[in-house]
């Protein structure tokens, strides 16, 4: 009888063992996930999923609050709430984070990449991954990059279809120095300002214009205070998913995994539903009013032409192995 007592013991200990080993070590936790677009816009749309996938993998213990649209201030402040740990997340145009490594600048280079997949290739591969792994002795670790798409210029002044009618406009521009640099070689006056400052600056005529993807005018209303958006598609924005290092080394491995997964299957919805959202906002502003011009093959090559000082002046900042990398990459996407 003992016996059979000890073989059922041993038994039931047995097959409760599994259970315990794959339990998994998650605690209750809430992730502020601040940035800088409004509800709908593809990157409230990534963050939206991350969060529900985050949800379902940590059995809801793990809650992800949004705050869209620059509720919790411009993308410099939530940087700096990050490495502070007072944010834990974010999500932001990758140039931004030039004040942190220096090397982030390449991504705000004009002209940079062709399409958005040679983007993914270069932010995917070893090249993305090396930048994002600059960031963890600032406080910050680099998760993944989103799409924002191609840059356009809106103003309310005139159509631009030429090099020349870019001169003299006043343009807020994010606060990057290439981006002052870029316009300046253009002939505008940019103006850097926070994102949630650029509509009432646009409605109070503070400035004439603002660049942006398409996805970001329509999304932002900007059709309502600007008139005219010209396809100059000068910068694509690839956008870093960053959490505070403090979050990040307090977790468990199996809080790191659930994060890890979920972002990378919100990475390539978020991709998708950008540059579905591209063509379709494109067509809502033409209804919503605005006047969209299409530069030529000949005018393109102008903007490209001017811009070459800037591109060489920044690839000094950024450094020639930096360089050297990134068109390394591009030339290896270009050749598959």
């Amino acid at each position: 009888m003992k016996e059979f007592l000890r073989n059922a013991l041993c038994l039931a200990v047995a097959a409760l063992l599994p259970v315990v080993a794959g339990a998994a070590d998650v605690k209750e936790r809430t992730i502020k996930f601040a940035f800088q677009n409004n509800k709908g816009h593809p990157q409230e749309m990534g963050a939206q999923k991350f969060a529900d996938l985050v949800a379902a993998k940590s059995d809801n213990k793990i809650k992800v609050k949004l705050f869209p649209g620059g509720q919790l201030g411009g993308d410099v402040q939530t940087v700096s709430a990050i490495q502070g740990g007072t944010i834990e997340m974010t999500v932001l145009n990758s140039g931004i984070l030039q004040v942190q490594a220096k090397e982030f600048a390449i991504y705000d280079f004009p002209f940079l990449f062709a399409n958005p997949q040679e983007a993914d290739a270069v932010t995917d591969g070893n090249f993305g991954k090396s930048l994002h792994a600059k960031l963890a002795d600032k406080g910050i670790v680099g998760l993944a990059y989103w799409d924002l798409g191609f840059r356009n210029i809106t103003n309310s002044k005139h159509p631009i279809s030429r090099l020349e009618d870019i001169a003299g406009l006043k343009l807020r521009v994010i606060q990057s120095p290439i981006y002052v640099d870029l316009f300046s070689a253009l002939g505008a006056n940019p103006t850097p300002l926070a994102w949630p400052e650029v509509y009432n600056a646009l409605e109070q005529k503070a400035v004439d214009g603002q660049e942006n993807p398409f996805t970001v005018i329509r999304a932002a209303k900007l059709n309502e205070v600007q008139k005219y958006v010209s396809a100059t598609r000068h910068v694509y924005n690839p956008q870093s998913v960053i959490m505070s290092k403090k979050l990040w080394d307090a977790m468990s491995a199996d809080e790191k995994k659930i994060i890890a997964d979920a972002t990378a299957e919100a990475t390539a919805y978020q991709r998708q539903v950008s540059r579905q959202q591209a063509a379709e906002a494109l067509e809502d502003l033409k209804k919503a009013g605005m006047q969209v011009t299409e530069l030529s093959a000949g005018e393109m090559q102008r903007l490209r032409d001017k811009v070459r000082p800037v591109i060489d002046k920044h690839a000094a900042n950024v450094g020639e192995d930096t360089v050297k990398a990134v068109y390394a990459e591009l030339e290896t996407a270009r050749r598959k």
